[in-house]
């Protein structure tokens, strides 16, 4: 078991969601009841090649704008091109807009989003770890994230998407992906758009999907 424990890094440089706190305790707890222990933390200074040896697991969580350093970025690509992990959570497709590495790995950009309000996430793999605890449509209240291209088309593998119908605002049309995942070289990474506000981190279902992608990003 490694000794390091799952980083979970909270800095933002653009909106700071109130979530933040619930988020970041909801996603410590998974970490223990998965044998980890959970550093969180929003101080830059994590991301060097001694602060990420041995982790299981990076999680992004709703950071926003650039919350790393030249240094860190170098750390940071190093860690996961080398078998490292990397869980991006809601925000987090709008961190590090100036750094390619990480635009190719998430396959697209934030773009907004409509007003928060229900709508139907649709799951397309049920045999996912991250996927298999949610319903096949499961009823939802979000920001329903849009993005500045497809993000299929950058040859993710999608493991869930929005019904646009179910919800008014959307721009993607029948093809929304909403939970994605790829491996990056001996690394894997995965990105949630869902998680904007605190009672979502306390709903047992989404618990369980953020617990799934652990698993499979550990795995």
């Amino acid at each position: 078991m490694p000794t390091a424990g799952v980083l979970i890094y909270t800095r933002t440089a653009g909106y700071r969601h109130d979530s933040l706190l619930a988020a970041a305790a909801a996603l410590a707890g998974l970490a223990r009841e998965r044998g980890w222990r959970a550093d969180v933390t929003d101080d830059p200074g994590a991301f060097t090649p001694e602060g990420l040896a041995g982790r299981p697991a990076v999680v992004l969580l709703s950071t926003t704008g650039t919350v790393l350093t030249p240094g860190g970025r170098t750390a940071f690509e190093a860690y996961l091109r080398g078998g490292g992990a990397l869980l991006a959570v809601h925000a987090a497709a709008n961190a590090e807009p100036d750094w390619p590495f990480y635009g190719e790995l998430l396959g697209t950009r934030f773009a907004g989003h409509p007003a928060l309000q229900p709508g139907r996430v649709l799951v397309e793999d049920p045999g996912h770890p991250a996927t298999a605890p949610l319903p096949a449509v499961l009823e939802w209240t979000d920001e329903w994230y849009d993005f500045t291209s497809p993000p299929r088309a950058a040859g993710v593998h999608v493991l869930a998407r929005v019904d646009e119908s179910s919800y008014e605002g959307g721009t993607h049309g029948d093809d929304h992906p909403l939970v994605w995942c790829r491996a990056v070289d001996r690394g894997r990474f995965l990105f949630t758009a869902l998680g904007h506000a605190a009672e979502a981190y306390e709903d047992p279902s989404f618990r369980a999907h953020l617990g799934g992608a652990l698993d499979w990003l550990t795995a």
